[in-house]
């Protein structure tokens, strides 16, 4: 039997793009992987974000925005930063664990300038999707993965 692969998914505040991500990859990978995220600051579980995650069939309300440090102790095996200030400001990490940065926009900067609330949502539906994508790819992604840092890409 493999052991399920510890992932944290990391961003600024935890409130919506980690979030995303550790719904994504409890509801697609929870046979390969143990998931979790948390930020570096605590902005709170963003409700737009739980909302278009509910409209795919995904549950994240009962995650909470969690700080890096309140984490238990874990021995991760990879750390995926999904925004550029997680990434610059990334922790290091005891162990082999390995940080891949894959960078998302941010969905309530995008929507600033929305004009009605479908246009907002839009925004955090267009980065729900994107960030589906990526987990689904993520087993293939991880094979592929043998150095400390990888898979940078704009945020």
């Amino acid at each position: 039997m493999n052991r399920k692969l510890k992932i944290l998914f990391l961003c600024t505040g935890n409130s919506c793009r980690s979030q995303m991500a550790e719904g994504w990859a409890r509801e697609l990978n929870s046979d390969t992987i143990e998931a979790w995220s948390a930020g570096i600051e605590r902005h709170g579980l963003n409700p737009k974000a739980v909302q278009v995650m509910a409209e795919a069939g995904v549950d994240i309300s009962t995650q909470s925005s969690t700080l890096i440090e309140e984490l238990p102790e874990q021995d991760f095996d990879y750390v995926i930063t999904v925004c550029g200030h997680a990434h610059e400001s990334c922790p290091l990490f005891p162990g082999r664990t390995r940080v891949i940065h894959r960078g998302f926009d941010d969905p309530p900067r995008l929507a600033a300038t929305a004009k009605s609330e479908e246009e907002v949502l839009a925004c955090y539906r267009r980065v729900r999707d994107e960030i589906r994508a990526f987990v689904l790819e993520l087993p293939e992604i991880l094979s592929g993965t043998s150095s400390c840092s990888s898979g940078a890409s704009a945020d």
